[in-house]
């Protein structure tokens, strides 16, 4: 009996192992791709169903698309209400793998690792990633296979036939099932675990239908603890779901018996009974809730009162209409370019907040909003090739050059800006503390930054010559309170006042600092170029 649960725990960690690796893979590969997926299908509750069902089906794991919602509409890059649609779609996305496993997809999952080694160490570039996935997908199945040999001697066990005796109550099977599923955090391998029951005749549909409901509850747990450092809009998108889900099985508890029967009509195999009743369970409660988000999304307005600014995913300006008028286009151009920045700022802000007080929330709405920019400049520059060359005069044509060049400085300044994020987390991480005087110069430097990337923005488009000496003085400010600061640094540490990894990391905040400024000046040079005028 040792040995098989040792192997039975050496399946389910492989199963965990591969989906938690299959879902961080897809999300690298699309990473760059989600913010065009949801532009498109986002903008109505039916096709946000369509995303989170693609996204979970492509993850294996509702968790995942539901964390990475929550935290999208924590960073304020959608809204609460457009949350509902994706968290409702990822409950049917999730039901995939439990089907999978009802039609003994296990069987087959060494030809996916097989070949998906074989891609890995053969391929290159996507295909090399391709295969990294497919080789994790196969891993998370074979674990299942394991798990379905190690519970065939369970069958003449009198202790398990008990235990499962037991979960034919329904309050204690989906007690069973939320417990289980907070412990292991994916309702995926719950589900999965109980159709390798069925196919061994070790559990019947009367007992793993109220662990299914259990486990849908147990799910919504990873996105409340995503959520505790989230702003107001990311609380609710998590709360939503666990409202979801635990309406939908108090709807369902009266009617147990008769769904129960129902689903033994549709087939005699327990195992697909299960994975079936997992499946009509989510479709059901979409199909429940997709009619009532609106009053839905109100009542937890209601619970958790509060505003939040969205900011939009998309360019706002740019308009295909608008490349008729050369000088229309540019002005739209130039104002998602100011757009950019002033996200740029908030950037910037919240980048020095978390230097001194590391929230993981902060850092990850940095980087969805680096993601943006990201997708603000290729729009922009994409617009810009789009404008007809023929018809621009002489000014035009240096205001096309110079918003080519600016789109490109404020990418940079938000690259820039995410260092300091991501030094912020390693400061963290190696339980790095400044001084109060090293916290001091850094406030001092951000508060000089923070004035010339308000005239930076100013500028974009618009020539002002006392901004422009204003930026290019601080500049110089910028350069000689940096130095400043590493030689008193450098002071303190010949004082033991700092430790030895303080060093490194309060340097590079400086050289942040520096290039930061030295971009807003690249701003402020389009203007110095003799014959142009703005």
């Amino acid at each position: 009996m040792a040995e098989q649960i040792i192997l039975l725990l050496t399946g389910v960690f492989l199963f965990l192992f591969g989906l938690i690796k299959l879902s961080i893979e897809m999300q690298r590969i699309l990473g760059v791709r989600i913010r065009q997926y949801i532009k498109r299908l986002v903008k109505k509750p039916v096709q946000g169903v369509i995303l989170g069902g693609v996204f979970t089906a492509i993850f294996q794991a509702s968790s995942a698309t539901t964390v990475l919602t929550v935290g999208m509409v924590s960073a304020g890059l959608i809204s609460f209400f457009s949350s509902l649609g994706i968290i409702l779609g990822a409950d049917i996305g999730t039901t995939i793998t439990a089907q999978l496993v009802a039609l003994k997809f296990t069987d087959i999952s060494p030809i996916f690792i097989i070949a998906g080694i074989a891609l890995w160490m053969v391929g290159k570039d996507k295909l090399k990633s391709a295969g990294e996935a497919i080789f994790y997908f196969g891993l998370l199945f074979f674990g299942l296979s394991l798990v379905g040999q190690a519970i065939v001697p369970f069958k003449q066990s009198p202790t398990f036939i008990r235990l499962i005796q037991e979960t034919k109550n329904p309050l204690i099977g989906t007690l069973v099932g939320l417990i289980f599923t907070v412990i292991i955090q994916s309702s995926s391998a719950t589900t999965s675990v109980l159709v390798l029951l069925g196919q061994k005749g070790l559990i019947t549909i009367e007992s793993a239908f109220p662990i299914v409901l259990g486990a849908n509850i147990g799910t919504t747990v990873t996105a409340l603890l995503a959520s505790i450092g989230a702003n107001i809009n990311g609380k609710r998108s998590a709360l939503a779901h666990l409202f979801f889900k635990f309406i939908a099985v108090l709807l369902v508890f009266p009617f147990l018996g008769v769904f129960i029967s129902f689903l033994k009509n549709l087939t005699p195999n327990i195992a697909q009974q299960i994975a079936n009743g997992h499946l009509l369970f989510n479709l059901g409660l979409i199909c429940f809730f997709i009619f009532l988000l609106k009053p839905f999304a109100r009542l937890i307005k209601k619970i958790l009162p509060g505003e939040q600014k969205v900011l939009p995913l998309w360019t706002e300006y740019l308009d295909g209409r608008l490349l008729a008028n050369p000088e229309l286009a540019l002005e739209a151009v130039r104002e998602e370019i100011k757009r950019g920045a002033r996200l740029v700022q908030k950037m910037f802000s919240n980048a020095i907040k978390i230097i001194f007080d590391y929230k993981a929330s902060i850092f990850r709405d940095i980087t969805y909003l680096e993601l943006v920019i990201d997708g603000l400049q290729k729009d922009v520059m994409k617009f810009i090739d789009r404008i007809p060359k023929e018809k621009l005069n002489r000014d035009q044509a240096k205001k096309l050059i110079q918003y080519s060049t600016m789109i490109d400085t404020v990418e940079r300044l938000a690259d820039q800006v995410t260092n300091l994020s991501k030094l912020a987390g390693h400061k963290k991480r190696l339980g790095v503390e400044f001084s109060a005087a090293g916290k001091k110069e850094i406030k001092e430097i951000k508060k000089i930054l923070d004035k010339s990337l308000e005239d930076a923005v100013f500028l974009i488009g618009k020539k002002d010559r006392e901004k422009i000496a204003a930026v290019m003085r601080r500049e110089d400010k910028v350069d000689k309170k940096v130095d400043e600061a590493r030689e008193k640094h450098l002071e303190r540490f010949y004082r033991r006042e700092v430790s030895v990894a303080d060093g490194p990391i309060f340097n590079d905040i400086m050289i942040n600092f520096e290039r930061i400024s030295d971009h807003c000046v690249n701003i402020t040079e389009h203007y110095l170029v003799p014959g142009t005028r703005n």
